[in-house]
Formats: C-alpha cells, sequence, structure tokens
C-alpha cells in the first residue's frame, strides 16, 4: 500500500501560506542598502498582505525629536502629505500606548482629538486611514506604518492580521539593527575625524618647530647674499642649502596636506600579492644600487581584500623606503612576505611582513615611532625626515580596519607587520 498524506484543511494551508510569506519577508529584509531600501519593503509587503494599496512609513528622528515620514506609496498624495508627526500626536501615543495594531474604528478617537490640533500632523485626522501598524522594539515605538484603501475599510481575518503583527515584528527587529549599524558608522567616522583633528593639535606645534631651522638658514642667505654676491663659493655653497630647506618645507606641506585631508579609502577588490610586487619592483633599481639583496615570499593562496589600492601602495612604499634608509650605511637584506592569518573567531585576514636588517631602533624610541613629527633620520640632509610618514601609514592601516605592528632590535633589524581582512569569513 502506498501512504498517502491527509489532504490540508483549509487552515492549514492558510498556516503554511502564512509561514512562507513571513520566510520571505525576513529574507528581504537582509542587507538594505539605505533606509528607504529597508522602508519600502516594509511598506510595500504590508501594504500586499493587508491588500491595501496606499500607505506611508514613519520613522523616529532622534535629532528632530519626530516621527518623519521615510517612504510613501499609492497614487493619492493625502498620506504623503503629512512628512513630520510630533511625539505628542494623538495617533502616536495612542499607537505607544496601545502597542498594537490600530484598525479604522480604533482610530476614530484619536484622529478626532487631532483634528482640533493645529500641528503639520493634524492633517492625519483628515485622511481615511484604515490600518495603523506600530513597529515597536524593546517595547520603544520606533517607527509605523499608516495605510489606506481607495475601496474604505474592510474586515480583516484574524490570521492576516497575526501574520501583520509578525511581519511588524520583524520588521521593527531589521530596522532597529539597520539603524544601530548606521549610528555606529557614524560614530567611528566621528571618531576618526577627532583622532585626526587632534593629532593635527600636535602636528601645528611640530610644525612650527620643524621649518624654524630652513627659514632661519634662508633668512641668513638673504640677509647676506647683497654683501657677498661676488663670492661664487659662497652663493654655491649656501644656495645649495637653502635649495635644500625649501624642498624640505615643500615636502613637509605636502605631507601635512596628505594628513588633513580626511580622505575615504575607496575600496575595491584587490590582489593584496600584486599590490605587494608593484611596490618592489618600483625599489628594486633603488634597492640594486645601494647592494640591498631583496627577499620575496608571497602567499600562494592570500585571501583577495576590499582595499584602497593607491593608499595600501603608500603605506608599502613608506615602510619599504624607511627600511632601506636603515641599511644606508651597509648592505642588507629587506624580507618581505605575506602570510593568510586565521583569528580566534574565525575570520581570515592577510599579513605583510616588512623586515631589514638594518640598525634597529631603540626601545625609548619604539614607544613613538608612529606620532606626528617623531623621527629618527638625522644622519643627512638627504635621509633626513618629516615624522608624519609612519603616522599617515598608521591612519590609512586603521581606516582599512586593519592592524600595524612594529618590532625592532637594536643593531640587529626592525620588522612591521600589517594585517587586513579579507572578504572570507
Amino acid at each position: 500500500m502506498t501512504d498517502r498524506k491527509a489532504p490540508q484543511s483549509g487552515s492549514d494551508q492558510s498556516i503554511v501560506a502564512s509561514l512562507q510569506r513571513l520566510t520571505q519577508f525576513a529574507r528581504d529584509m537582509g542587507h538594505p542598502a539605505s533606509l528607504p531600501v529597508i522602508a519600502g519593503r516594509i511598506l510595500s509587503s504590508l501594504s500586499e498582505v493587508s491588500r491595501h494599496s496606499q500607505g506611508a512609513l514613519y520613522v523616529f528622528d532622534r535629532d528632530r525629536e519626530c516621527f518623519c515620514q521615510v517612504v510613501s506609496q499609492g497614487q493619492t498624495p493625502s498620506i504623503a502629505g503629512s512628512p513630520i508627526v510630533a511625539l505628542n500626536h494623538p495617533l502616536v501615543q495612542q499607537l505607544d500606548n496601545h502597542q498594537d495594531i490600530l484598525d479604522s474604528y480604533a482610530l476614530t478617537d484619536s484622529l478626532h482629538e487631532a483634528s482640533l490640533d493645529n500641528t503639520p500632523g493634524a492633517q492625519l485626522a483628515t485622511l481615511p486611514i484604515n490600518l495603523a501598524i506600530p513597529l515597536l522594539n524593546r517595547g520603544k515605538l520606533i517607527a509605523f506604518v499608516l495605510l489606506q484603501s481607495p475601496t474604505g475599510p474592510t474586515v480583516i481575518p484574524s490570521h492576516t492580521m497575526e501574520l501583520l503583527a509578525a511581519m511588524a515584528q520583524n520588521a521593527a527587529n531589521a530596522l532597529d539593527s539597520f539603524l544601530l549599524y548606521e549610528d555606529l558608522g557614524q560614530s567611528q567616522a566621528l571618531m576618526r575625524r577627532t583622532d585626526r583633528l587632534r593629532s593635527l593639535e600636535t602636528i601645528a606645534g611640530g610644525f612650527a618647530h620643524e621649518i624654524r631651522n630652513p627659514l632661519t638658514s634662508i633668512k641668513t642667505f638673504i640677509q647676506l647674499a647683497p654683501e657677498r654676491k661676488d663670492d661664487s663659493r659662497f652663493i654655491g655653497e649656501f644656495g645649495r642649502i637653502v635649495l635644500e630647506d625649501v624642498n624640505r618645507i615643500e615636502r613637509l606641506l605636502q605631507e601635512i596636506l596628505d594628513y588633513a585631508l580626511y580622505m575615504e579609502p575607496q575600496l575595491t577588490d584587490e590582489d593584496l600579492n600584486e599590490i605587494v610586487s608593484s611596490c618592489l619592483y618600483f625599489i628594486q633599481v633603488k634597492a640594486d644600487k645601494r647592494g640591498i639583496k631583496i627577499e620575496k615570499d608571497l602567499a600562494p593562496e592570500l585571501p583577495r581584500g576590499m582595499l584602497d589600492r593607491q593608499q595600501v601602495k603608500q603605506v608599502l612604499l613608506n615602510l619599504l623606503l624607511n627600511a632601506m634608509d636603515a641599511m644606508s650605511d651597509k648592505t642588507g637584506t629587506l624580507r618581505v612576505r605575506t602570510t593568510r592569518l586565521q583569528k580566534a573567531d574565525g575570520a581570515v585576514w592577510s599579513q605583510i611582513e616588512i623586515e631589514d636588517t638594518g640598525h634597529g631602533i631603540s626601545p625609548e624610541n619604539l614607544d613613538h615611532i608612529f606620532d606626528p613629527f617623531f623621527t629618527t633620520k638625522h644622519t643627512s640632509a638627504m635621509n633626513e625626515g618629516t615624522g608624519l610618514g609612519l603616522t599617515i601609514a598608521h591612519q590609512i592601516i586603521r581606516e582599512h580596519r586593519g592592524e600595524i605592528q612594529v618590532q625592532s632590535t637594536k643593531g640587529i633589524g626592525t620588522t612591521f607587520r600589517i594585517k587586513l581582512p579579507s572578504h572570507q569569513g
């Protein structure tokens, strides 16, 4: 005998259809690109299930302390004509107190009370609102949906009301998560800007100190030039020094402008090994002239990442050139390797190591290596640094949600490690 499933009753079919609709709605809530997008998905879905073709969704705006219309739909502009609803509006208070879906009969009292008011939200009192659906999270009204139908009030079956209530709760959770994520992003951006401004305070003081000596030599040359204009040796030697000082001031100004200019990384899908290789190709000629050997070890299965190619190249070139400067008084080896890392939480990252066999950094200097205007390059006018390169590198890596670390032993060498998140989880 063949087992046959008993035919489903109308009630069972209704339950299955509701579960399927709720599951699809939960999927639709995933990964919204913007507030209007998620609001539009919520409104269209609730409108479809309730069979009300016109409506609007309002979200609480903490800055303005009111509910603002984010999206509307339907041919009639009546609901769309009320963009702002105050917190003390009777409709809002009724939704907040009742915390359940209100039909046209339950809304009568609050809409009549609102009609006596003279605020923009009073317009709602004149609208044929058939349903008001609150979106609640942790007992707080964070948004609500108003729906109307050209055909007037209709009796909505209980199972449909239950489905609308479940969808409203799902929508509230998704909307609250999205708003929290947006707030977090804005807070992080504010913190980055605050850190940058705090660093610029240090830079302002350091800038005055850094340009004092070059300006002194330029001023001295200008003062002595008229009376020693026939001294070719003086003009030649001092002119060379002045030109170096002018170039140094130009470099300093450019680096300050680069640091002060807030640039959000323009992320694209990149092969980190390819970026490393292009940077090594750029410095190869310079390394050969100095007798520096470059050893490259790139992981064959390094995960790709979302990176700003030019910013990452700026960081790598800065570290590579610093490493060669650290070996300027002797031949040495510059080792560059990439490795795949797996964090404790399972996230996959990429790591770049840049190791030199230079003179190293003393422990007391190591703690300040990323501070603005801190530099150990005082061996010659040519190699003297402005002290902003590593500060900028540190900021760029932080903008990429990565990490940069340094280890060094005096007389043996220095290793920088850059860790960046990848696509893979």
